[in-house]
């Protein structure tokens, strides 16, 4: 099946199958996100008006049998930053998307009538708009329970929560996995955007195609090779036994683990919500500890989690989300935090923005520190109904800084900081400052050098060479965004000389091609600078590549040292 591009005009509410463009076909994922945003979207238009576009793409290798494959990117000019922004996320409908040939979809405008929502459905003929009343107002988890009864459990469903609805600009597009758990497309309020287009859900038709392989007995080859390199991996190893969460000890240990809204390095609770306890939790109340988030993931780095009957919590209780509301707001109770991960599951909030907006807020005064009561009643009173508060939180950090006077606000462009100080481990402040889309652990993970030992290893606390770390992870990293991979695939490439060949081999026998480990780089380097260029049309300047000046000021704890790259040493980033 020849590959389609569709176009949605819900300014008119027409669609429209069109062929790919030559300039396009090479890309996926987030090369091709960023490269129809910054062909398409006027750099300055407000993020929420008619002139911002959705776009949706599955990657290079979506739809194939390649391990690790299931990625879905989508792209818009973001409302919580203002600058370009890709989100990717695992659920089943990359995958499906491919196999019905949708090499990306483009949704425009906005309806002139803003009472009325509506719902895009996708088959093999191209997408269908149909007016929606049902699940208007519902939570993601009602949302896909109603959709699986109406169109069948097997259809790919993504959507937004009442956050979207509510035009938050910490909320996610939430996309079902196999076990129709939530999986976010998170960071930057790409969900407002979803939601100003006035589209609740966009449901996809299952089909029996197959992707197209140029050369079969190759990709078989290349895959086998690929995902053995990621299944002996000790990375991969402890991220499915443990989750992400494996890191909230090792971090804590490194010093660099946020805690009290960025006060101090080490948390004095970190046994009781470590990737361990978590284990253990699980194991003791029969829930999942390996969970796919997608068909073909050999990691499994994800679970279920469940509460103290045995009942559903969540899943992909990820160390950002555990050390925000656990470190960052001293919460103790792994429960309580798993229950606000529910929540922002099921209305469609950001869980790392949301809990360091909470540190913050706490912070000012309007909760305790440690008080997981506090943040379960706010989200569910305040947040889930949109009060005055409620908004103020589900806008974001620096949201609820400006409401409460509060300086110690961790954001880069807006956008919360994560899970790792960069004071103490120093790459990872450099990929905060330059990153195209605000403060993001997962665009140039230094912490798998600075920390892990993952591609060499480079003292955390030392300014020599971070800068250059963090340029070549946030090229690869643009790379494999592009193929629908999951970025874990990382550190296996990084550690076994035989993964990333591997991964262009799956390409090159994927479309017939002969790409090099060169044209890989070169594709990373497209995107960060399309990506860049988009940023300074719309107004930014190397000034917005900064830490906020409390980094700069204030020692952290244990190793009382404080962010001290010059800003020229950040400005040479870009050159390249």
């Amino acid at each position: 099946m020849a590959d389609k591009i569709l176009r949605i005009n819900m300014s008119d509410l027409s669609t429209k199958v069109e062929d790919v463009p030559e300039a396009w076909m090479g890309h996926g994922g987030r090369g091709l996100t960023s490269t129809i945003v910054a062909a398409e979207v006027v750099p300055t238009c407000h993020p929420l008006g008619e002139d911002n576009k959705l776009v949706f793409a599955p990657g290079l290798l979506s739809g194939t049998p390649a391990a690790n494959s299931g990625r879905l990117s989508c792209g818009a000019k973001s409302p919580l930053t203002g600058t370009i922004k890709e989100a990717n996320a695992g659920g089943t409908s990359a995958q499906m998307l491919a196999k019905l040939g949708v090499k990306a979809m483009i949704i425009e405008g906005k309806p002139a009538d803003g009472a009325k929502w509506y719902s895009l459905h996708i088959d093999e003929n191209g997408a269908t708009i149909k007016e929606e009343t049902e699940v208007i107002g519902l939570g993601n988890f009602e949302t896909v329970q109603k959709l699986n009864d109406r169109l069948g459990a097997k259809v790919g469903v993504i959507t937004i929560g009442p956050a979207g609805e509510m035009l938050m600009a910490a909320a996610n597009i939430s996309v079902k996995d196999p076990d129709s758990h939530m999986r976010s497309n998170g960071r930057g309020g790409l969900g407002a955007v979803m939601g100003s287009k006035k589209i609740k859900f966009i449901s996809i038709e299952p089909t029996t195609n197959k992707v197209d392989i140029a050369d079969v007995e190759a990709f078989r080859t290349a895959n086998r090779a690929f995902a053995k390199s990621l299944v002996d991996n000790p990375i991969s190893q402890a991220l499915g036994q443990y989750g992400t969460n494996v890191l909230v000890n090792i971090i804590n240990e490194s010093g660099g683990i946020p805690t009290k809204n960025f006060t101090t390095g080490q948390f004095e609770g970190h046994e009781s919500i470590s990737g361990e306890t978590m284990y253990d939790t699980i194991v003791a109340r029969g829930g999942k500890p390996k969970h796919n988030c997608h068909a073909g993931c050999v990691i499994q780095c994800s679970q279920v989690y469940a509460d103290a009957k045995g009942g559903y919590r969540t899943s992909g209780f990820e160390y950002e989300t555990i050390w925000a509301f656990g470190a960052d707001c001293c919460i103790e109770n792994l429960d309580q935090i798993a229950e606000a991960d529910n929540i922002l599951d099921d209305l469609g909030l950001d869980s790392i923005e949301i809990p360091v907006a909470f540190a913050v807020a706490m912070e000012g005064g309007v909760l305790n520190f440690g008080d997981g009561d506090g943040v379960l009643r706010i989200l569910n009173e305040d947040v889930a109904k949109g009060t005055p508060l409620g908004r103020i939180i589900g806008n974001g950090a620096g949201s609820v800084g400006k409401a409460y006077g509060v300086t110690r606000v961790p954001v880069v462009k807006n956008q919360a900081i994560p899970a790792y100080d960069p004071r103490a481990i120093k790459g990872i402040g450099i990929t905060y400052a330059t990153s195209t889309q605000g403060a993001d652990h997962t665009m140039g993970y230094t912490i798998a050098t600075n920390i892990l030992g993952v591609g060499g290893s480079l003292d955390p606390l030392s300014k020599e060479g971070q800068v250059e770390l963090s340029r070549n992870l946030q090229i690869a990293t643009a790379a494999i965004d592009s193929t629908g991979m999951c970025l874990f695939i990382a550190f296996a490439a990084l550690d076994d000389a035989t993964c990333l060949p591997a991964l262009i081999d799956l390409i090159n026998a994927r479309f017939g091609i002969g790409l090099t480990a060169d044209d890989v780089t070169n594709l990373g380097k497209y995107i960060l600078k399309t990506e860049h260029e988009f940023n300074l049309a719309a107004g930014f300047t190397n000034k917005d590549d900064r830490l906020p000046e409390f980094f700069s000021k204030e020692p952290i704890a244990p190793h009382n040292v404080v962010w001290d790259i010059t800003d020229e040493a950040i400005d040479s980033f870009w050159d390249f």
